[in-house]
């Protein structure tokens, strides 16, 4: 009667496990760089042997695309989470959203050296370039849900290119600011990127700044 137990807790130790490893890939990566993260150095790190990792990643490639992978996602969860408002209309979780990706923890001078890291590597592998492309894809279909959403409260209804088209260009403004923020943080007053990008994202939506509306 115990062996569900029993094999649910092993699948759920193997997963720990499994994210153990990506972590100690991404803190091999931070310090070393993609060249000095050997699977030695990332078992050092984990407390685990090389071996016990080919139990789990068939070798150094397969670990650092879930790497990679993993680092993506969770900054697109990050900024998910933001979404999550009770009584909040459209335009207010447009702007929290917003302002989730422009303030600690996504702007974070780590996540952007390791991004930075991965990116250099992808332009020249293309299983890389893969996760690249899976995980900005994942972003932007958020976006364009988010849009969606915002313009359907304005009763208007833009076609899927139009749609795209917004998407694309607000993952633009978001990310040039994010990279600006992580860069040179000490540049900017505590929200101010943020307040650029909600205008610069209202601007390219044809919506009235948010902040006028709801002073009248």
């Amino acid at each position: 009667m115990n062996t569900p137990s029993r094999r649910r807790f092993r699948r759920e130790g193997e997963e720990r496990r499994r994210q153990d490893l990506i972590e100690a890939t991404l803190d091999s990566v931070a310090e070393h760089g993609l060249q000095g993260a050997s699977l030695r150095a990332i078992a050092l790190r984990a407390g685990v042997t090389a071996g016990l990792i080919r139990h789990y990643f068939p070798g150094k490639e397969e670990l650092l695309q879930e790497a990679y992978a993993a680092l993506m996602g969770r900054m697109t969860e990050q900024a998910k989470a933001a979404l999550v408002m009770e009584d909040a209309s459209p335009r207010q979780r447009l702007a929290a959203f917003v302002t989730a990706n422009l303030n600690v923890p996504i702007i974070d001078t780590r996540v952007f050296s390791l991004w930075a890291t991965f990116i250099g590597r992808a332009s020249a592998d293309p299983t890389l370039a893969h996760v690249h492309r899976e995980g900005y894809l994942g972003f932007r279909n958020e976006v364009e849900a988010v849009v969606a959403e915002v313009l359907a409260a304005e009763r208007r209804s833009p076609d899927a290119s139009q749609l795209r088209h917004h998407a694309i260009a607000i993952n633009a403004i978001i990310d040039g600011l994010w990279i600006e923020g992580c860069l040179a943080g000490e540049m900017f007053s505590p929200g101010e990127l943020a307040t650029i990008g909600i205008r610069t994202i209202e601007a390219e939506l044809g919506l009235a700044p948010l902040a006028q509306l709801q002073e009248k």
